[in-house]
């Protein structure tokens, strides 16, 4: 039930940094991954009421009533742990970020690239197939350190089961598709900024929104796959995915089987998921094999509504439209602030002006601050959309499924103490960081959203 922002633990580039982070699309921060959107910041809540015996509550049946998010002692002290060291990581590794930054540029590193660069070639796009990739790496190896960290955490408290081999093996094609994207995109700034100066920032707009486009297209059929294991949803779970059927057409979004797929997600991790994904041929419905492991088959169903009530209530669409205001208003404050900055400290960062490869490395550090001061407003309005696929996934199972209300509480539940979510975050970690609303509060509602028995009409499946 959580939005895909962090299946992938990569930086595709600055820009592709701006794409996803304002789109809420596939691809995220590593720290986003390792903080904001880890079980840490997942949808959670204030516990209220005490602690209770968790097999008590795991237990699906018409008896069952799971009014309130609780979670046994044990867990209850390793959520608080586990959820405090997310929310340390977050912070810490976007103030080294910075500090990385600002250390590249001020020790001349940046400027040490782009010498090599142009000695190598005189030519544009040799230059940048040297540059780029230089700097994003050495960004990347210097974050490296709190990557780690995070992980062996999530080994520690059992969120994560990926061994090191294979995590190290996920961070080298992150590390190459990182540079494959960050050429690409990055000399195709730098043209536009060559050819116009002053309006850059609105001229590359358009080929960044065509990016933003086709890596929503392509990214379930070329991207997902070269981190996660994917198989036919019928191959094994046949009355599982004629149950999607159903769901799917009620919905008006009707995906056929061969569309279904299981990603096998218990290679790497612990928690549970499903989400709809793609576009046009791409689109898809993809159930985590952990997700059919631990929930029950009528559970597996709400989490898919909730994620066919994204695309049904037009949050793919206005996430790529807001996305695509975003970046614009992005791209002007990249703008502003590279001249501001090079005004003042070119000649210390041996910067020629914002033609020059090292430019990059600054617009990088505004990039920092922008993603850092727009996360509210960006959780703000994910928190919204969530809220409301929420109510669209109570909605669509009703009638379906029985007892559907107990169905999702209990789903939340599970959700929580499986992934160790935080039973009391505070109000500025719920207002900066979480992109959905605190749990507790998804599963009261989940139980007591029941507009049938007052007469009144459901608000969108009619």
């Amino acid at each position: 039930m959580r939005r895909c922002l962090s299946r992938h633990r990569f930086v595709l580039s600055v820009l592709i940094l701006i794409l996803f982070a304002v789109s809420g699309s596939a691809f995220a921060d590593p720290r986003l991954d390792s903080a904001a959107n880890s079980p840490a910041a997942q949808p959670l809540a204030p516990q209220t009421n005490p602690p209770v015996n968790p097999s008590k509550s795991s237990q699906v049946s018409e008896q069952t009533r799971t009014e309130q998010y609780t979670l046994s002692h044990e867990r209850y002290e390793k959520a608080v742990a586990y959820s405090r060291a997310g929310y340390t990581l977050y912070f810490v590794s976007y103030v080294l970020g910075v500090l990385f930054l600002f250390l590249i540029l001020r020790l001349g590193v940046a400027a040490r690239f782009r010498d090599i660069a142009e000695n190598a070639s005189e030519k544009k796009w040799v230059q940048g197939l040297i540059f780029v990739p230089l700097l994003l790496l050495l960004i990347d190896v210097l974050e490296l350190p709190v990557r780690i960290y995070w992980h062996r955490l999530s080994l520690h408290y059992e969120q994560s089961v990926q061994g090191w081999g294979s995590w190290f093996w996920d961070w080298t094609k992150a590390e190459v598709l990182n540079a494959a994207f960050g050429v690409v995109i990055v000399m195709i700034l730098f043209a536009v900024m060559r050819r116009s100066p002053r309006r850059w920032w609105f001229y590359f707009w358009f080929p960044a929104v065509a990016i933003l486009f086709g890596l929503m297209v392509i990214a379930p059929l070329v991207i997902d796959p070269l981190f996660n294991k994917f198989e036919p949803l019928g191959k094994d779970h046949p009355d599982l995915v004629a149950s999607i059927a159903k769901l799917t057409n009620r919905a008006g979004v009707p995906i056929p089987p061969e569309r279904m797929f299981l990603m096998v997600a218990s290679q790497k991790t612990n928690a549970i998921n499903a989400y709809v994904t793609g576009l046009g041929a791409s689109k898809r419905v993809v159930i985590w094999v952990t997700a059919i492991q631990k929930t029950t088959a009528d559970e597996a169903l709400f989490i898919v509504g909730h994620e066919l009530g994204h695309y049904v209530l037009g949050h793919i669409r206005r996430g790529f439209f807001l996305g695509a205001a975003g970046l614009l208003v992005a791209f002007y404050f990249l703008f502003r602030g590279l001249h501001w900055a090079l005004d003042r400290w070119a000649k210390d960062w041996k910067i020629s002006g914002p033609e020059d490869w090292a430019s990059l490395a600054v617009l990088l550090l505004l990039l920092e601050i922008l993603l850092f001061v727009s996360s509210p407003a960006i959780n703000w309005v994910s928190r919204m959309e969530e809220h409301d696929a929420d109510v669209y996934g109570l909605e669509v199972i009703h009638g379906l499924i029985p007892n559907s209300e107990e169905v999702a509480a209990h789903a939340f539940q599970k959700l929580g103490e499986l992934d160790l979510s935080d039973p009391n975050p505070p109000p500025f970690i719920t207002f900066w960081l979480y992109s959905h609303p605190p749990l507790a509060e998804r599963l009261v509602f989940a139980h007591s959203y029941d507009p049938w028995s007052k007469g009144e009409p459901p608000k969108y499946v009619k």
